[in-house]
């Protein structure tokens, strides 16, 4: 398998499958060097096909990833996908500067025995080198990333099902960050020195990450996603949960759905966020975030933002990654707005193909 951190300049796929779907999303350059939007798409997935990260039906999984590559209309066949981050073992870790790629490789294997609980024989095993040492003078921090194979298998076997050649496998987080590194270049003297909380919003999962100057400080991940604001279209009106999931995206609810099912989920979400944060301030130095960011599937909900500020007293936005870049004749402008900020992931995958 490629390198968890390959580096790639030919086209290339950035594929994010969550519990709820597959994304996916294809970036190029124009001439004058500026981000374009190739092409973009979503699959849904049915509850149940990828559960904690495991992909527990292969093949319903394979095919609405083929289905997600005809509807982008892309012929490109490179591909880089990611784990979450609970199927991989990260550790940071400082090493003498001036050694050559073979023997950083035998200083990470001896090294990364100390922090993986798993014979290196079961795990694909990878690094790189993140630049000089803060802590130690002509050092350099690298950085290791180790999964079970089996788990590096399933992804590459999806991809090999579907048709695609997986080149990357990334971590979710990483990826996620990578795009939102752009938008918080927007910031104010372009996001230095920032302290800034992402939450990406997921069906079952709300994940944080708290972000200074490419540093996490702090990341957690919460058991609460739309699918609950699903499950209460549902139980309100008594749709079965397919039902209830199209008419969430479709926005054809009944009346009272605002007040009645909309706002109690919204205010809870936020409550949620809130918590989260209180989490960070207790168990860090830091007491205030300069910037809340919202992305995934329910960010865009009516008033979010607005719950979000007045509960925790800090500016929030919703993000969409393709901001500032220019978009391809393929992609739809109005359908591509509104689903901006679930394409955080796969687009930071995506722009894998530009890291030098």
């Amino acid at each position: 398998m490629g390198s968890l951190f390959s580096r790639q300049s030919a086209p290339l796929l950035g594929v994010d499958i969550s519990s709820s779907s597959v994304k996916l999303v294809e970036l190029g350059r124009d001439k004058g060097g500026a981000l374009v939007l190739e092409c973009c798409a979503i699959e849904p997935l049915e509850r149940g096909w990828i559960a904690d990260g495991n992909i527990e039906k292969f093949d319903e999984v394979a095919e609405a990833l083929r289905r997600v590559v005809k509807k982008s209309g892309t012929r490109t066949k490179n591909v880089a996908l990611a784990l979450p981050p609970s199927a991989v073992i990260t550790k940071r870790i400082s090493l003498p500067g001036g050694m050559t790629e073979q023997e950083l490789e035998v200083q990470v294997e001896s090294e990364a025995n100390q922090y993986i609980p798993f014979s290196l024989d079961e795990v694909s095993l990878d690094f790189c080198v993140a630049g000089p040492s803060k802590n130690a003078p002509g050092d350099v921090d690298v950085l290791i990333a180790a999964s079970r194979k089996e788990k590096v298998q399933d992804r590459q076997g999806l991809a090999e099902a579907a048709g695609l050649k997986p080149i990357i496998i990334d971590i979710e987080s990483h990826a996620a960050r990578l795009a939102a590194g752009r938008l918080i270049e927007s910031l104010p003297n372009r996001g230095v020195d920032s302290v800034v909380a992402l939450f990406e919003v997921g069906a079952l999962t709300t994940s944080m990450q708290v972000i200074r100057n490419d540093d996490v400080l702090y990341e957690r991940d919460q058991a609460f996603g739309g699918a609950q604001l699903t499950q209460l279209i549902v139980r309100q009106y008594g749709f079965s949960l397919e039902e209830a999931e199209n008419k969430k995206r479709s926005g054809d609810l009944p009346e009272d759905y605002q007040s009645g099912v909309l706002q109690p989920f919204v205010d809870s979400l936020a409550q949620e966020i809130g918590r989260a944060l209180q989490f960070f301030f207790t168990s860090t130095p830091y007491n205030r975030v300069d910037h809340i960011m919202l992305a995934g599937g329910s960010a865009p909900l009516a008033g979010l933002t607005q719950t979000v500020t007045q509960n925790t007293g800090f500016a929030c936005s919703v993000i969409n990654p393709f901001e500032g870049m220019d978009v391809g004749s393929a992609v739809r402008l109005k359908k591509m707005a509104r689903e901006a900020p679930s394409y955080l992931t796969s687009c930071g995958l995506a722009m894998r193909r530009f890291l030098q």
